[in-house]
């Protein structure tokens, strides 16, 4: 009996182990994949033109293919939609938590991860009918579909991702710290701001991650809402076209192999250290916490 059971055991941490390393065998494919199809760009094509360069004309008889505009537009859509979800996402994270009642929560638990699970062509018509217009009549914009419209439906896309993840974090805080908090005579809103935040802060913190990455990595909402213009944005009322619906808009219609269809490649390869980026600094700043509360216990 216990041969067989070391047997199963052995079978079953084989099996997890496999699927466990399946992950890091896709990453290793996309991450060759992404260089070998991005390098030959820059055979004839140096690196600092392509990343400082101002113009993307992969078309013309001489192509330009400088990606600064749409860096620059994939962070400025970024920028905004953070200022948008992480506020929203993490307030509503606190109330579903500490505030709400049970059925003010079995209605709004719900219905925030139903609005994560809409799907982004749906976020990209409502704001294309909704949010656009109403931009760009408050404005008196010549059109709707500008960087501030991709912003704020980014933001309202990411929210639920945020508040979802946020709301798990504060929950693993232990009960005791607030009946601690409330017995030294602390109030709900005290309770919350010096105790509870601070102890989910690393939950927190990867909450946010996750709904920026999710933003900047988004591609047919950005596609539909943000005017599609390869320039190099000054203000949040301009059209912008992010790296992401850049690669949507023109993959279809490249020749495999061409310059142009390795500078894609290469914008997809920007988009991916960006991401990478963003999650190590996610790794070091909870590792850093984590670090922190065993210091100090």
């Amino acid at each position: 009996m216990d041969k067989k059971h070391r047997i199963k055991e052995l079978m079953y941490r084989w099996i997890f182990g496999i699927f466990a390393f399946t992950s890091l065998v896709f990453l290793t494919g996309i991450t060759i994949t992404l260089f070998s199809e991005s390098l030959p760009l820059f055979k004839h094509y140096h690196l600092n033109k392509f990343l400082l360069g101002r113009y993307w004309y992969p078309t013309y008889e001489t192509p330009e293919f400088g990606a600064l505009p749409l860096i620059l537009a994939s962070i400025w859509v970024t920028a905004g939609a953070m200022f948008i979800c992480i506020p929203l996402g993490i307030g509503s994270a606190l109330y579903l938590s500490e505030l709400a009642g049970d059925k003010q929560r079995a209605v709004l638990k719900p219905l925030i991860e139903i609005l994560a699970s809409i799907p982004s062509v749906v976020y990209g018509f409502f704001g294309m009918v909704i949010v656009a217009p109403f931009i760009q009549k408050i404005f008196h914009l010549p059109t709707g579909l500008t960087a501030l419209t991709g912003s704020l439906v980014l933001g309202i896309m990411a929210t639920p991702t945020v508040a979802s993840l946020a709301e798990d974090a504060v929950g693993f805080v232990p009960k005791s710290f607030r009946e601690a908090s409330l017995a030294l005579g602390a109030n709900k809103w005290q309770t919350i701001v010096k105790v509870i935040i601070p102890s989910a802060s690393s939950g927190i913190f990867t909450a946010a991650i996750l709904g920026i990455s999710r933003a900047i990595g988004e591609t047919m909402t950005v596609l539909m809402v943000t005017g599609g213009s390869a320039v190099i944005p000054k203000s949040f009322l301009q059209p912008v076209r992010p790296i992401t619906s850049t690669i949507a808009a023109e993959m279809g219609e490249t020749v495999m192999g061409s310059p142009h269809y390795n500078a894609l490649f290469a914008l997809g390869l920007i988009l991916f250290l960006i991401t990478l980026f963003f999650n190590i600094l996610a790794e070091f700043i909870s590792s850093r916490h984590r670090i922190t509360l065993g210091a100090g216990r």
